[in-house]
């Protein structure tokens, strides 16, 4: 399992309206290797797929993100280009520091494939852990990773999650689902938790409501048809935004831009007010 680590509030006025509190803009994007809407990564040119990693990086520019987290986010691999796309992103998105888990990795003497989740930050990421999920074949391997941000303003850390999970078995997903809650219970600070996970928000029983349940975690309107995928056509909410009941959702959205087979989502996240 491949780990890479790197790295590419105003003052209120006396009186008149009361100060905002610091917010937190996150986004979560499913990348696809960098292919956009191509069929298959390996068809396009190293040219195209960094003309396509560009374009993610300009929606985060405009978005004013300070955290995304990515999945099928690839290192250096034959089928996409043969480089960091997560460093790619990061570098052009004039976000400093990254981090990236390759949650399957294949290395052969002249050909290396490894992909995962990552994160890509403003600020510092510590205490970094990538964990892939044990194998649920037939589908490739899967999993997140998680660091710890300190947020200026916040004054507390907070530990962010970039994770994919299985698209074809729920009973696959209820188990990577445990196999979170395990690593990120035990690290004790609020959480935010993003990304690609492949099923909506269902009724009683459901993998989604398992996580929030067990960790304490509330999203935007959960029933409502916050549709990201596919791209093209958009009609399933599969990629969502979780944070613990330390934080308020100010903001929640998909966005327009189909530089991926997933549509992005972005969040503005603060402080809960005290009861």
């Amino acid at each position: 399992m491949a780990e890479e680590t790197g790295r590419t509030s105003q003052p209120a006025e006396a009186g008149g309206d009361p100060p905002q509190r610091p917010a937190l803009n996150v986004m979560s994007l499913n990348i696809a290797h960098g292919r956009k809407l191509a069929r298959h990564q390996v068809l396009l040119s190293r040219a195209t797929i960094e003309e396509n990693l560009a374009d993610i990086a300009a929606v985060v520019r405009r978005e004013e993100v300070d955290v995304v987290a990515l999945q099928e986010a690839d290192g250096p691999s034959f089928w996409s280009g043969n480089f960091n796309h997560v460093a790619r992103v990061g570098h052009l998105g004039d976000l400093e520091y990254h981090f990236r888990g390759g949650h399957l990795a294949i290395r052969a003497r002249n050909s290396h494939l490894t992909y995962g989740t990552a994160l890509i930050s403003r600020w510092p990421l510590s205490a970094t852990k990538s964990h892939a999920f044990a194998p649920s074949p037939p589908t490739p391997k899967k999993g997140f990773v998680v660091a710890t941000v300190t947020v200026p303003g916040f004054g507390r850390d907070v530990d962010i999650v970039s994770v994919h999970l299985d698209f074809l078995s729920f009973r696959q997903r209820t188990r990577q689902i445990q196999e979170l809650i395990n690593v990120v219970s035990a690290r004790g600070n609020p959480l935010i938790i993003l990304g690609d996970m492949n099923c909506g928000w269902g009724r009683q029983r459901s993998s989604l409501r398992q996580l929030a349940d067990n960790l304490g975690l509330h999203t935007h309107q959960p029933t409502e048809k916050i549709a990201t995928f596919p791209a093209h056509r958009p009609r399933r909410r599969i990629d969502w935004i979780f944070v613990s009941s330390e934080f308020e959702i100010l903001e929640y959205r998909s966005l327009p831009d189909q530089v991926s087979d997933h549509l992005g989502i972005v969040a503005k996240v603060t402080l809960a007010k005290p009861e």
